[in-house]
């Protein structure tokens, strides 16, 4: 209050002549300014204080984690990573580092190419147009490609791709896009939970990749089942292309979630040596559980089309219905057709044109004979 009313003491003070007043004005202004200058300087230096750790990374992973045995993983730096790496051989046995990436950021790759030794395969996988799941065996290394699915129930499903790349001390994950399922492993892992190796990791990852498999037939199974309720029912509300969307879509899905059967079963039958048995049945019921989900996909796809099959028959057999209504209405009409253009012409003879009962006359045999080919179409649509 007191410093507001000096400013107001100072303005009632001002001088009448405006430059005068302008001259008093900056004046006193000036020490306003430069307190402002500092000021926004003292914040911009402050926040460069506080993110150094992000700006020195950002050539670099995302995030890291170090995994010691039997202890919780803890973050690790990028410049940690790569004296863990350069000192693989003398580091503690049965510890390792996990690696991740966005591949949004130009400098991920170079970063990756400088300090870790990595197969081609993994760099083509990262660049590539192949959408399906693979696990692939390259040297002493695994590279893998999942995938996660934001389930919508629409055809233009956002899907997110990781690549991965497992050696004995080290896990390299990359993305362009965040990865539901990668996300929520990191929140387990800075939880508290213990994974022993990269492969246990890995092997969790592909077991999540199928519970999204699994998740999405159970979401359609739920419905489809109305859908087949009503045609059973013989109601037509079920939409042909609401069943063929859905087909579709879980024809693309399992393409996109099922792995390769036959590398993921040569990577099964011979093992990189460092792999144990252990690990290796670890991979193998997360490969159960693919076959388990895909045979479960594929069921659902068959029961949708042949869905579709009794849809297309429903339809077809209430078309004809209608056609067949349509063509017995106009036979029965016809007669009445044919006479009613006879007896309208305008010219002489008409046959029973003065006689007082000529109407019943004529009327008669018309509805005699409509009436008997009435019954005789519809004694014929009783019969099929």
């Amino acid at each position: 209050m007191a410093q507001r009313h000096q400013r107001e003491m100072r303005l009632a003070c001002l001088p009448r002549h405006p430059a005068v007043a302008y001259l008093y004005l900056v004046r006193w202004l000036r020490p306003v300014g430069n307190q402002l200058t500092n000021d926004l300087m003292a914040a911009q230096t402050t926040t460069q204080n506080i993110e150094p750790a992000s700006g020195s990374d950002q050539d670099g992973p995302i995030w890291g984690l170090h995994f010691v045995p039997n202890q919780p993983a803890g973050s690790i730096t990028s410049q940690a990573a790569v004296e863990f790496l350069t000192a693989a051989n003398s580091a503690p046995q049965n510890e390792f580092i996990w690696l991740h990436f966005s591949l949004s950021n130009v400098a991920s790759e170079p970063w990756l190419r400088r300090y870790l030794t990595l197969p081609d395969t993994f760099y083509e996988s990262l660049h590539s147009d192949v959408d399906s799941t693979h696990l692939e065996q390259d040297a002493d290394s695994l590279v893998a490609r999942i995938h996660d699915v934001l389930f919508d129930f629409t055809f233009d499903v956002p899907v997110a791709t990781t690549t991965l790349c497992v050696k004995p001390r080290v896990l390299v994950s990359a993305h362009l896009r965040p990865w539901r399922s990668i996300d929520q492993l990191r929140a387990e892992v800075q939880g508290g939970q213990v994974f022993r190796s990269p492969i246990e990791i890995l092997a969790h990852l592909l077991r999540d990749q199928a519970n999204v498999l699994v998740d999405i037939v159970r979401k359609s199974k739920r419905r489809v089942g109305p859908m087949e309720e009503q045609l059973l029912a013989k109601r037509v509300s079920v939409s042909r292309s609401e069943l063929g969307s859905l087909r579709r879509m879980l024809v693309r899905l399992q393409r996109l979630l099922a792995p390769e059967p036959a590398a993921f079963f040569r990577l099964l039958s011979r093992p990189p040596d460092w792999i144990t048995e252990e690990e290796l049945q670890n991979l193998q019921q997360a490969a159960e559980k693919f076959s388990t989900a895909i045979s479960d996909t594929a069921a659902l796809v068959e029961r949708v089309k042949q869905l579709q099959e009794e849809l297309a028959s429903f339809v077809n057999e209430q078309t004809n219905r209608t056609l067949f209504v349509l063509t017995l209405v106009t036979v029965l009409a016809l007669p009445i057709n044919l006479v009613a253009g006879l007896f309208g012409m305008n010219v002489g003879g008409i046959p029973l044109a003065q006689h007082p009962y000529g109407f019943v006359l004529v009327v008669s045999p018309l509805l005699v004979l409509t009436a008997f080919l009435a019954y005789w179409g519809l004694g014929r649509r009783r019969d099929r």
